[in-house]
């Protein structure tokens, strides 16, 4: 009988190994309950690495030995022999091997993928103590396999002091790379854009980390748009594939067929994500049918270079590696064809909007499940539509890009997400394109307008609103001038407006327009305080709504008809609608109405003495405001908050929370802000609340929110420094005017006091004002206050 090489010994690892502790843990316990793992993975992303610490640990913990056989560089027909050589064996492998335990660790399987397949199988098959561990782009395909996906290192920060598996990686090879090299303030956001950039990628972030002894942090984010180029320092004793970003990805590339290499350049026309329909519409073409898109997608899952990204709208969504992705752009911009695909991207987007917008049409009755498809849908293709536009803008051809943008006009608008294309339909409308018709043009300068009114600018919303009108009015358009007129009547409420919306909105046939003539009547009588009216109007919302299966509508019903409730005194109603109207938009992000209805629920178990339901709803609220960048929703949520906290009993955080929501909100103080500022005068003095109504002015949105909802407060004003001069020391009358100043008392309140003139008093404090170096009453306040 033959004996077997020693297979005691593994190749020393060349440096520490960082991360992935969870993954070998995850690992062990899967290859005691399976015969075959093979861990799959882009190049670059450590599945090498990863399974010879793997068969460390199984090794020291097993009586059989460990195997280890490098592919990367065999021919065909050369693998038995290679796997034999490892063993130190000769003849048959089946029956040398037979009862022996080993575990064999198959790395880099790809160019012998096939031969690969048939040796584990037969060895599998008559070989009871055989283990097999293989590294892979693709998986094997035999009976019993076990695929394990190989993620990236984590990018993000770890928390708790922290840092995350590929920062550490980072800093650990960095400081092998240029010793001294550590974390600091400034750096360690630079490093973790830098990960997130090489989107985890081991071997991108261990090439970037030896470029360290040359380039800055700083510099090496500024030139990662030619991360090729960068990243070609690898040590010269790796393999040839790892010693460059570019040759790891070549070698892969080289691998594929022809129909996979065109199908992985043309995804490069996806600047995010895609879905098999759009691939389908988008990559097919010369040398690669619509029918062979699927199974040519599938390979490029196997092999690691497409990335399954869940699902959006109930279809699977994929994407490339960003390294990937710069790779198949350079291919797709050799093959001559970016052209022809970008215009194929742009179309298969205006398809689908054009869907949306057929289903929203006069007389179709679409269901809801079919219209949260679609909301779901762009929302996960927002990207795609964007630079969907941004290639038109390049090329001067913006008509398909309007279109397309219009006919999704609902879904920019009525989100409550970041409104990211108005920048680009600016730019759009901004084009010298004459063929553009003229009601298309009047429709985008209508949906400019609502996208500003959206945002709180009333007066561009108005211009935009007016000029689209105008220009629909003019082509004819029926459907540009209902549209138009609601806006019209949105924004300024005027009465004849109002009355005007309605009347070409019911001309036009279109429901949906209906509907949103009447929120507009609704929303303006509940504002004027004529809540019979606004009561109706919403009824009437809700029940056209309703017809139409249009669960969006319908929320906005009922958040109408709780507001009228709520203000009639009938709070029990007002909570039933608001939870109705919450309950609709379960699988919908349409964020401005779901916190409508959870501010609602906050401010109705305030009104009914209910605090910590209210903290629960008015906290969901405020987090959804800060979170979509909902700067208008974020001032009204932290009003209702400055509320909470006076019936707290927190006068202090009341005030600044006030001050904030009105200067964020660029309105002036109003009744509302009264009702929380006159407790707070009468809890801590005039003095104080004008020091803190200061503060709060100077909160950014992510301070006040801070202060909201973590009870962050600034610290308390710093008692400014007199110098020790005679003529900067206050006099007994001076210091004690100060005193007063600080109770809140006017000149001539001080001069009653005092029994003195006004005018001495004025003398007085601007004596006060220049000892000490101020420019303000409340300044002597806060000094004063400061001094105690």
């Amino acid at each position: 009988m033959q004996r077997f090489a020693d297979l005691s010994s593994l190749p020393a690892e060349p440096n520490p190994f960082v991360g992935r502790e969870a993954d070998v843990d995850e690992l062990v316990h899967l290859m005691r309950v399976s015969r075959i793992v093979t861990l799959c993975g882009a190049g670059g992303i450590g599945k090498t690495r990863l399974a010879l610490r793997l068969a460390a640990r199984l090794a020291c913990a097993d009586a059989g030995g460990v195997c280890v056989s490098e592919l990367a560089d065999l021919e065909k027909g050369q693998l038995r022999e290679q796997v034999a050589a490892a063993l130190g064996i000769s003849g048959e492998l089946v029956e040398t091997i037979g009862d022996r335990r080993v575990l064999l660790l198959l790395d880099n399987c790809e160019p012998v993928i096939g031969e690969c397949a048939e040796l584990c199988r037969d060895l599998l098959r008559a070989c009871p103590g055989v283990t097999v561990l293989a590294t892979s782009r693709e998986p094997l395909r035999v009976p019993g396999e076990t695929v394990w996906r190989v993620p990236p290192l984590s990018v993000g920060e770890a928390g708790e002091g922290a840092e995350s598996e590929a920062v550490r990686l980072f800093v650990a090879r960095a400081t092998a790379a240029r010793p001294g090299f550590e974390l600091t303030g400034e750096t360690r956001p630079l490093v973790v854009e830098l990960c997130q950039a090489l989107d985890g990628l081991p071997l991108a972030i261990e090439l970037a980390a030896a470029m360290v002894r040359v380039l800055s942090v700083g510099q090496l984010v500024e030139r990662l748009d030619d991360r090729f180029r960068l990243l070609a320092g690898g040590a010269r004793t790796a393999p040839a594939r790892h010693r460059t970003l570019r040759a790891a990805v070549d070698w892969s590339y080289r691998l594929l067929t022809p129909q996979e290499r065109l199908l992985l350049r043309r995804t490069a026309a996806f600047r995010s994500a895609w879905t098999l329909d759009l691939a389908e519409w988008v990559c097919s073409g010369p040398g690669l049918a619509e029918e062979e898109v699927l199974p040519r997608l599938c390979d490029l899952v196997d092999k690691s270079l497409v990335v399954l990204d869940g699902e959006v709208a109930g279809h699977a969504r994929y994407r490339l590696l960003e390294t990937v992705r710069e790779y198949a752009l350079e291919q797709l911009a050799e093959s001559g064809e970016e052209a022809e695909l970008r215009r194929r991207h742009l179309t298969a987007l205006a398809r689908l909007a054009a869907g949306f917008r057929e289903s929203l049409a006069p007389g179709v009755r679409t269901s809801w499940p079919v219209i949260e498809r679609y909301v779901n849908l762009f929302d996960g293709l927002k990207a795609e539509v964007n630079s969907a536009c941004d290639w038109s803008i390049a090329i001067g051809m913006p008509e398909t890009a309007l279109t397309l943008l219009t006919d999704i006009r609902f879904l920019l608008i009525g989100s409550g997400r970041k409104l990211d294309s108005t920048e680009r339909l600016d730019r759009l409308l901004a084009l010298d394109a004459p063929q553009v018709p003229q009601g298309l043009r009047g429709r985008a300068t209508i949906v400019r307008g609502e996208l500003a009114l959206a945002a709180g600018d009333f007066e561009p919303g108005l211009r935009h609103v007016r000029a689209g009108l105008e220009l629909c009015s003019a082509a004819g358009d029926v459907y540009g001038t209902a549209l138009g007129t609601i806006a019209l009547a949105q924004l300024t409420g005027e009465q004849a407006a109002i009355d005007r919306a309605l009347d070409t909105a019911r001309r036009s046939g279109d429901l949906v327009l209906e509907s949103l003539a009447q929120a507009t009547r609704a929303r303006y009588g509940l504002h004027q305080g004529r809540l019979h009216e606004a009561r109706r109007a919403y009824q009437e919302v809700l029940s056209i709504s309703e017809e139409l299966d249009n669960h969006y509508g319908r929320t906005v019903g009922h958040i109408g008809l709780a507001q009228v409730a709520r203000r009639s005194g009938d709070p029990g109603t007002a909570r039933r609608h608001y939870e109705s109207g919450l309950s609709l938009l379960k699988h919908v992000d349409a964020r401005q109405q779901i916190v409508s209805c959870l501010a609602g629920l906050g401010r109705v178990a305030l009104d009914e003495g209910d605090l910590a339901e209210a903290r629960a709803r008015l906290t969901e609220a405020l987090l959804l405001s800060r979170d979509a960048g909902l700067r208008a929703g974020i001032a009204r949520r932290l009003e209702a908050w400055a509320a909470l906290v006076t019936a707290e009993g927190d006068h202090r955080r009341a005030v600044l929370l006030v001050a904030a929501a009105v200067t964020l909100g660029g309105r002036q103080p109003d009744a509302r802000t009264e009702d929380v500022l006159r407790p707070a005068r009468e809890s801590l003095g005039e003095a104080v609340v004008g020091v803190l109504w200061a503060e709060g002015t100077r909160f950014t949105a992510d301070q006040a929110v801070a202060c909201a909802l973590e009870g962050d407060l600034p610290e308390p004003p710093a008692v400014p420094v007199v110098p020790v001069r005679q003529d900067s020391r206050l006099t007994a009358r001076e210091q004690e005017i100060a005193e007063l100043v600080a109770r809140g008392l006017s000149n001539r309140g001080i001069a009653d006091e005092l029994v003195i003139s006004p005018a001495t008093v004025a003398r007085h404090v601007a004596n006060i004002l220049a000892k000490l170096g101020f420019a303000t009453r409340t300044q002597i306040a806060a000094w004063v206050i400061g001094s105690r």
